[in-house]
């Protein structure tokens, strides 16, 4: 095999290479503004002298037309359509009937189902889907959530492998291969899927008592609302009714100024027959105004104290309007790619436009009391907030919140829509199986149908794209073809062989996997893939020439289903997602995800090799 030299092209390339890598471990930018950053960034470099053939300018925005682009986005909308039509609620009511009653019951029926249903939707959508699920169940059952939301969580992430629209990078995997390479069909991963998410439910049943964090016993049938956040987020609360005296010192004050100043939240107002239930933030306090009022009971108590307000014994004027059927406190989850993020609670007018007088935010493992109306809100961010059921629900419909709290009273859900839901899901796997379509135009077709039907509104179809996901793919396609077109993958795959010297395929193979492994848990799984695939083909070419048994589309795959190898830390969104409802610490994903982390390679390994 001839040895490749180390050109201007390549020099540069491996330097935009490790300037991407840099972008997306330090966040300096957002990932999505990082990958439009390369791209840009590449096609001016193609004016320097002698270094025009580092893209072609023709195809630098190629990858927003390509079809693995297309196919993630009809996937998005057939996900949000099922979604809305209930399916998943009628999902979730039959795990409760027939699902057992035991933690070793539950987790297998529970995780099973969240892992097929995500090998046909993104993974993050199927999590989001049945964290309310894991509440009821908690609540019902006397699981400590801990116990279930990370099997689910694992789950979710693993049935991506079960199919090949079930995950980005899978997904992706076919636009990355050679012209002339055989693609890979529907369900040629499904095997090596399926061992993966057995592994997974195995794993948390016999080792889930030693690994899994578990809150102290409760006694009785269940726990109330109340319990629940005490335990969790150790929020003691209570309402009390009063009415503003004429000289109270709360005359004049707005709503957020009170609620500053003596440390409660006033969730309730009522003045000239005009009831209102999470009062603005700006409305103004007047004499003779009744509130509603809620906190801990010292707060209470200095609250009545400092302002002179009347308490009354027993609620009168909010009676029907605080009673459990109308109102409560509910757990929400702030989405992964929400318009929320970046902003304040003060700045969106929490209370005005969605209802919600925020308690307690929590971050990951740190509670945020102080000024929380004030911090800007990020991904996965927990609200506890106080609100009416009628604006919970309403939440329910928007992306940008997955709503935790289940038990609550509501209208049941239409399912007036399902045969058409259903019908265009088997159109657009059909059309998959069947016929030489490609993937985006079958996938479009299901989703198109949807929207014809009425399953989905096109506004929340568009709303329903994650449109970060989007650019940061089709943003980091032209990296990924400069890697490739300018021998850059090449000359690494020759210089590592040199290094490891002779080695058997496994260990290339599993070097390989280790590579992508590492990638995902520091960048996300699309750029691991669109910058490992070409690099393992060359890998495993440079390993034919050198004599050995190396199949260059096994290792492709490798690299993709090696990125579900997430379980580490919570950067996964699905991790993300379900840490402050789990009550989960960065110990706990190191416990539980250090051993999963050598399973999943393991069984995917042997697998792979046993499949291809």
């Amino acid at each position: 095999m001839d040895n490749l030299t180390l050109t201007t092209e390549m020099i540069v390339v491996l330097a935009l290479l490790a300037f991407t890598i840099f972008l997306f471990v330090s966040e300096i930018v957002r990932v999505d503004v990082a990958a439009i950053s390369v791209m840009v960034l590449l096609g001016l470099l193609s004016l320097v002298p002698g270094l025009a053939d580092i893209t072609e300018l023709d195809q630098l925005f190629a990858g927003f037309a390509s079809n693995a682009v297309i196919a993630i986005i009809a996937v998005m909308i057939i996900g949000a359509g099922l979604d809305r039509t209930g399916v998943m609620h009628q999902v979730a009511g039959f795990i409760m009937r027939f699902g057992g009653t035991t933690e070793k019951q539950i987790i297998p029926t529970v995780s099973g189902t969240v892992g097929i249903i995500s090998s046909f939707m993104q993974n993050i959508g199927a999590a989001a889907l049945f964290m309310p699920v894991m509440s009821r169940i908690s609540n019902r059952l006397n699981i400590p959530i801990s116990r279930l939301l990370m099997p689910m969580g694992f789950a979710a992430i693993v049935g991506g492998t079960i199919t090949m629209v079930g995950s980005s990078p899978l997904i992706l995997l076919n636009d990355l291969l050679p012209d002339g390479m055989e693609p890979f069909g529907l369900f040629d991963v499904t095997p090596i899927g399926l061992a993966l998410l057995a592994s997974v439910i195995v794993y948390f049943v016999v080792l889930g008592r030693f690994v899994l964090p578990s809150a102290p016993s409760l006694s009785g049938s269940g726990e109330t609302t109340a319990d629940y956040f005490r335990r969790v987020y150790g929020l003691n609360y209570e309402i009390r009714e009063v009415r503003v005296t004429r000289d109270s010192a709360l005359v004049g004050l707005t709503v957020a100024e009170a609620e500053q100043k003596f440390g409660v939240v006033i969730i309730g107002s009522y003045v000239a027959d005009d009831l209102r239930i999470g009062p603005w933030s700006a409305y103004e306090i007047e004499g003779g105004a009744d509130l509603a009022v809620l906190g801990s009971p010292d707060a209470l108590a200095s609250f009545v104290d400092h302002t002179g307000v009347r308490p009354r014994r027993e609620l009168q004027v909010f009676a029907n309007a605080m009673a459990p059927s109308k109102s409560g406190i509910a757990e929400i989850v702030i989405a992964p790619g929400s318009r929320l993020i970046g902003k304040t609670v003060t700045e969106v007018a929490m209370r005005r436009t969605y209802g919600l007088s925020v308690l307690r935010l929590q971050r990951g493992e740190e509670p945020i009391r102080e000024g929380l109306r004030d911090v800007p809100l990020q991904s996965t961010d927990t609200l506890i907030a106080h609100c009416d059921w009628d604006s919970l629900a309403r939440l329910e419909d928007d992306r940008d919140f997955v709503v935790v709290t289940s038990d609550y009273p509501r209208e049941q859900l239409r399912p007036s829509k399902v045969p058409h839901a259903l019908f265009f899901l088997v159109v657009a796997l059909s059309l998959i199986l069947f016929t030489d379509l490609p993937l985006s135009a079958a996938l479009m077709t299901g989703a198109l149908g949807m929207i014809l039907t009425g399953v989905i509104a096109i506004d929340d179809a568009y709303r329903a794209v994650s449109w970060k996901t989007v650019f940061l793919l089709a943003s980091l396609i032209p990296l990924g073809a400069a890697v490739e077109n300018t021998g850059t993958a090449a000359w690494i795959a020759q210089n590592t062989l040199d290094i490891l010297g002779e080695v058997s395929p496994w260990v290339l193979q599993g070097t390989i996997f280790a590579l992508a492994t590492f990638f995902t848990l520091v960048m996300s799984n699309v750029g691991a893939t669109v910058l490992l695939v070409p690099l393992s083909i060359n890998f495993a070419l440079a390993a034919q020439m050198a004599g050995m048994e190396a199949d260059p589309r096994v290792f492709a795959l490798t690299v993709a289903i090696a990125t579900s190898n997430s379980f580490l830390i919570p950067t996964h969104q699905v991790n993300a997602l379900i840490m402050g409802p789990g009550g989960y610490r960065v110990i706990d994903y190191l416990k539980a995800g250090s051993i999963m982390t050598i399973l999943f390679m393991v069984v995917a390994m042997i697998m792979l090799n046993v499949v291809f």
